[in-house]
Order: C-alpha cells, then structure tokens, then sequence
C-alpha cells in the first residue's frame, strides 16, 4: 500500500512534554490515531504561546491560523504512561502558510512523525490573509536565541 513518507527535519526548536494518558489509548492497548491529533494540536499551541500568539491571533490580532493538511506516520506503538517529548519546527513559510513539521519520542525511540499545512485566514473577513510580520519576527528573534 502506497504511503506518503516523511523524513525527520534536521532541527526542532520547539519542545512540548507530557505523558500518555487512559483518554489517549485505544482499544488495541496503545496510542490512539484520534489521540495523536490532539496530542499535535496541544503542542501547537503551546509552540504558538512561545511566540505570543494563539491559533486566532498571531501577533496582529486579526490573523490567526486554519489547518490545510495533516499527514501522520506511525513508527513504533505508544503506552499508557509514557512520558512523551513532541518536537516541532516551523518550516516551508510562504506568504500566506507555512508547515509545522513534529515528532513524537519516548526517551530515544521515534514513535510519529507528523506534518501539518497551515494557512493564514483572517476569522473577521473570512479569507486566506498574509501571515503577520510581527509572527515572522517572533518566530526569527526565536530561533536566534535557541543557537
């Protein structure tokens, strides 16, 4: 069955820790696919409150963010009470999205690897917006203070 692959990026600034709960296992004893989206999602908007902004304001007050795509590839089985690290890395910026690229590690071992299209969307006109450049330099004055 054909499979679109991802490859590891070489660098991710963001780290969000947590641990596998009972609401994230399904009935095969192990992490959940549902699981996974929200365990992306939680951690986006952990990345986002590291830059100042949230998924409805990034930094202008009026653009915030929509979800284009998800591609999700599983590598090994997550476990009740596994203390996890999400990593993630914004990438692939254009003028009006970007990709947030994440992984899912217990200690050494890869467990997801995970990438979401994003698109800038104006809530209050309803369109696709350019991305703020505030956003641009939060994200910048960021990455500088993590060499």
């Amino acid at each position: 069955m054909p499979k679109i692959k991802l490859k590891e990026q070489a660098l991710y600034p963001f780290q969000y820790a947590t641990s596998l709960k009972i609401r994230d296992i399904n009935y095969g004893n192990h992490l959940s696919n549902d699981a996974v989206v929200g365990l992306l999602h939680e951690a986006r908007i952990h990345m986002l409150q590291q830059l100042e902004c949230s998924e409805l304001n990034l930094g202008d007050s009026k653009t915030g963010i929509m979800i284009a795509d998800l591609v999700v590839n599983y590598k090994k089985q997550g476990y009740l009470g596994d203390e996890i690290i999400i990593y993630l890395n914004i990438n692939e910026i254009s003028k009006r999205s970007f990709r947030v690229f994440y992984k899912i590690k217990r200690g050494d071992e890869l467990i997801v690897l995970a990438e979401t299209g994003i698109v800038t969307y104006n809530y209050q006109a309803e369109s696709i917006a350019k991305i703020p450049e505030l956003f641009l330099s939060r994200l910048k004055k960021y990455h500088e203070t993590q060499k």
